[in-house]
């Protein structure tokens, strides 16, 4: 009794599978026995056809993919038979069926992706409940002053003075004082340099660093 019912377990395993295999013969198909195909081409946007870069290629129903480069060209070995979904972001999926019909194991394609526009409803967004407490509230609002009004406000006068004289002498600042200290030690080399006391400019600083209080002893 146990070999009968064996033996039924097997023949009804073998019907099964059969019945499997009529009602799917792609799928009992050996795939080495289709060709390969070296399938490129170039994804488009349908509005502008401008390239359409780091899109998804899919072979449908297996794990291999690949993604369209900066300029929106993919190369992936496929299939006859084999069916590509390509896909992206904002976009609607499109599905290609890679033809049986091709003497080459080469094939090329350009195919136009449309936009997944999605039209939302108007939303109007009310701040206050009625409008004489709107205006209360923009009447009384204590607006803060633009970047224009902080700009001039750091660029005034006495506080670019305050910050010039604050601000230490950096490593080129240093260099190009030694280098025209230099310069001017060049070029009056051999002569006496000029007496400073008749230069006006000289007396225009003096004069202001006397006004800004710069010659004051600290007591």
């Amino acid at each position: 009794m146990t070999k009968g019912f064996y033996r039924l377990s097997i023949l009804g395993i073998s019907l099964m599978l059969l019945a499997l295999m009529l009602a799917h013969p792609g799928q009992g198909q050996d795939r080495s026995s289709r060709r390969v195909i070296q399938f490129t081409g170039l994804l488009l946007t349908g509005d502008s056809l401008k390239p359409l870069p780091y899109a998804s290629v899919w072979v449908k129903n297996t794990a291999r993919g690949t993604t369209t480069d900066h300029y929106g060209f993919f190369s992936i070995p496929v299939y006859e038979h084999d069916t590509l979904r390509f896909s992206s972001i904002g976009y609607n999926d499109v599905y290609y069926s890679v033809p049986d019909t091709l003497t080459n194991p080469r094939y090329s394609a350009v195919q136009m992706m449309t936009r997944d526009t999605i039209h939302l409803a108007e939303t109007v967004v009310y701040p206050w409940p009625t409008r004489q407490q709107f205006r209360q509230a923009f009447i009384h609002a204590d607006i803060p002053s633009d970047d224009y009004d902080r700009a001039m406000r750091n660029l005034a006068h006495s506080e670019m003075r305050e910050r010039f004289e604050q601000m230490p002498m950096t490593a080129s600042m240093n260099f190009r004082a030694h280098v025209q200290q230099h310069a001017d030690n060049m070029y009056y080399a051999g002569q006496s340099p000029p007496i400073r006391l008749f230069n006006p400019f000289a007396w225009a600083e003096f004069i202001e660093a006397w006004r800004d209080g710069r010659f004051r002893r600290d007591n």
